[in-house]
Parts: structure tokens; C-alpha cells; sequence
């Protein structure tokens, strides 16, 4: 079997659309097939992109960037993009000779697929791991039901009708294609998970972190991640006078940056928390472990609304792996990861008293962790893993291109 992957962006960025682009691919060479990868114009813009890339021992061709005004001009930019990216897919795909094309959310990068797979007889899956308009509407450049965010939805509706076959990374966002008209027949969800080897437990606490931050003999709770609005963390950042009322060594530790940054760092500053909260900034991508050697308890307050109920995050799982105790809101992303009291603690979103007492039960009752760690890292070890995920893609494929 020969794929050819579409995907908007890919390592050596970061983030979690990367991180599940770069297992999938693995799993699919562990599993004998050949892949080949084709990134979006919007991959890393800014810089100049070779033609052929190989990072990790994944090589993946380019598509030029668009450039120049028409690329700021809201739908005409997009439809350049279509238009780049099929030209790179075709281009891709008469070299490569894939059986199978399978694209990845966006919505654009579906569209080119299925054009440049119509054009060459090629059977295109699409895969949908968000709705890009409900994460425009919480980063703040999109309003619920406006324009641009019917349009997007109406294009990955498109999408959707047309693909040969669908996949979905959880049961929240297969429910929503369902009731958009997509048959459930068409579609396989192939889940987020992690690869437990990758993701071993953490180790000894880092001297030198705890050192620095004065974090020696504390209790750390902590998030480690990108500082969006709906990741709720203004809520956990108005728990802390409260925890510190009842816990005098209790401190907070926030490590990475984003949207709302600077809002959080005001947020501390209103209340005379400063002393009791470190917020790190980015840091360099290997040396996060530390943070993590240091931390008690991570915490996951990621808001109630249509994003977080439909889509499955990874940090619960990696936690799970890292055998790190967490406490996450019971969103519906959440909920299908997460067996509360097994394997992680759920509270109820968006509610400050609920996080607080949580939080303090937990940290009272240190003779339960050993157990919960034990049951979070047995659970993506037996189920979540890349290997059970990616195993979902075979009946697809073989369907598609009985003879690849």
C-alpha cells in the first residue's frame, strides 16, 4: 500500500497536528506500507521551504507559500491556496504513484485532494481533527454563525460529500458529521493516542528547576502548553488564592506562551499572587521533561463550548503515559478519554469551586496516586495506542484500492 498524506503543517514544527501527522506515518511504515507527505502553503510561510524536505527521517515535499496581497484578501487567498496546493499534489502524485490519497483537516487541504484525485483516478480520504471554525471563533478572529464561519463549515461539508472515505480522531466529531448528513457507514475513527514508548514515565525531580524557580519542598500544580483562551486557565489561576488559603505550599507553574499570556500574567498581578506563580515563557522543546519532573499535579481547565466537547486533546493521554497525575474538565473531549477517579480526576467546567476542591482532595490523598498512575499508564498502553489507531485505517484503504 503507497499513501500520499496532504497535511497543512508538519514537524519540525510543533504542536499537536504535527505530533499525530508524525505517528500516524511511522505506524503506517511499521506496518510495511510506503507513504509520501505533501505540506500546505501555509507551512511555515514566513520562511524560505525547500521543494523536498526529509526531517526525521519523514520526507515531505513542499508547496510554495502564497505570496503577496491576494494571500491577506480573505476568500480569494483561500482559493489561491486550493489551487497551489492541488497543482503541488498533482505534481506529487504523478511522481509518486500513490494508491491512496488520504488529506487532512482543513478544509482546503481536502479540496485539492479531491480535485488532483478526481483529475488522476486516485481514491482520496479526508480526515477531520477539528472544526477550524469553532477554533477560529475561540482564538477570536471568527464569530459563531457569521460568514466566514458558515462558509468554512459549508466548504468541509463539501469536503465531506465528495471524499471517498472519512476519518475522525473521536466519537464527538464522527456525531457531528453524522448529523451534518455524512453516513456513519463512511466513516472510521482512527483515535489520538501515544506512543507509550515514546512518553516513559517521568523521572527524579530536576534540581535545577526546582532550584530556580524556588519550587524545592512544594507542591506544584501546573500546565505545560500553548496559553489559548479555551484552555481555561484563567479559571486556574483564580483557584490559586483559594488553594493557598487551605495549602500554604501550594504554587503554580505555567510553562509556555500564546494568546492570552499576557493576560494571565495581569490576571497574577491583581491577585498578589506573583510570589506563588511562575510562569516560564517558552521553553525549548527538550528540555519540557524537566518541567514536568517537577510538577505535581498538571491541570487541564480547557472551557466548555463546541470545540472542547467534540474534540479529543492529547496531553490527557501523554499524562497517562508519563504516569503524571492530572485533573482535567469534564468537556466532552475529555470525558472520552478520561475514567474519573481511574484514571484521572474530572471536574465540573467552568467551575471554580468544583477545580479547588478537586484539586485539594487530590493533594490530600497522595496513597491513591500510585494506583491511578498504574490504571492511566495501562490504558494507553493496552488501548490508546498508535498501533490500535492506525490498525483502523486498513479495512479503509483495502476497500479503496483492493490492489495496493
Amino acid at each position: 500500500m503507497r499513501v500520499l498524506h496532504v497535511l497543512d503543517h508538519s514537524i519540525p514544527l510543533q504542536s499537536g497536528y504535527t505530533f499525530r501527522s508524525r505517528a500516524i506515518i511511522r505506524e503506517q511504515h511499521a506496518l510495511g506500507w510506503e507513504t509520501c507527505q505533501v505540506t500546505g502553503p501555509k507551512h511555515n510561510p514566513d520562511a524560505a521551504a525547500p521543494a523536498q524536505e526529509e526531517v526525521d527521517g519523514i520526507t515531505f515535499y513542499r508547496c510554495p507559500p502564497v505570496g503577496g496581497l491576494l494571500a491577506k484578501l480573505p476568500l480569494l487567498g483561500q482559493l489561491a491556496v486550493i489551487r497551489a496546493l492541488t497543482r503541488r499534489v498533482l505534481e506529487v502524485a504523478r511522481r509518486e504513484r500513490p494508491d491512496v490519497i488520504h488529506a487532512h483537516s482543513p478544509a482546503l487541504n481536502g479540496v485539492a485532494a479531491i480535485r488532483a484525485g478526481r483529475r488522476l483516478g486516485i481514491p482520496v480520504v479526508y480526515e477531520v481533527r477539528g472544526f477550524w471554525e469553532d477554533a477560529a471563533v475561540s482564538h477570536g478572529t471568527s464569530s459563531e454563525g457569521g460568514l466566514r464561519y458558515r462558509l468554512t463549515r459549508a466548504l468541509e461539508t463539501w469536503v465531506l460529500r465528495r471524499a471517498d472515505a472519512v476519518t475522525c480522531i473521536c466519537e464527538g466529531i464522527r456525531g457531528d458529521l453524522v448529523a451534518r448528513g455524512v453516513p456513519a457507514q463512511k466513516i472510521t475513527i482512527v483515535a489520538n493516542a501515544v506512543d507509550a514508548a515514546r512518553f516513559q514515565p517521568v523521572g527524579a525531580r530536576d534540581a535545577d528547576i526546582e532550584a530556580r524557580y524556588d519550587l524545592a519542598g512544594k507542591k506544584v500544580i501546573a500546565f505545560i502548553g500553548s496559553f489559548y483562551a479555551y484552555e481555561g486557565l484563567d479559571l486556574l489561576v483564580a483557584a490559586m488564592p483559594r488553594l493557598l488559603q487551605a495549602r500554604d505550599d501550594v504554587r503554580l507553574l505555567l510553562v509556555g506562551g500564546g494568546q492570552v499570556a499576557q493576560e494571565l500574567a495581569q490576571q497574577v498581578r491583581e491577585l498578589g499572587i506573583a510570589d506563588k506563580v511562575v510562569m516560564t515563557g517558552r521553553v525549548p522543546h527538550e528540555e519540557v521533561e524537566a518541567y514536568y519532573s517537577v510538577t505535581d499535579i498538571l491541570v487541564y481547565p480547557r472551557k466548555a463550548m463546541r470545540l472542547t466537547d467534540l474534540v479529543t486533546p492529547l496531553k490527557p493521554l501523554e499524562a497517562m503515559a508519563q504516569k503524571s497525575m492530572f485533573v482535567a474538565s469534564d468537556v466532552g473531549g475529555h470525558r472520552e478519554l478520561v475514567r474519573d477517579g481511574i484514571t484521572g480526576t474530572l471536574f465540573r467546567a467552568d467551575d471554580l469551586d468544583d477545580l479547588v476542591r478537586c484539586l485539594l482532595e487530590l493533594l490530600a490523598a497522595e496513597e491513591r496516586w500510585p494506583a491511578i498512575r498504574a490504571a492511566g499508564r495501562a490504558f494507553v498502553e493496552d488501548e490508546r495506542n498508535w498501533r490500535n489507531s492506525v490498525a483502523n485505517l486498513k479495512p479503509v484503504y483495502q476497500r479503496l484500492a483492493p490492489g495496493g
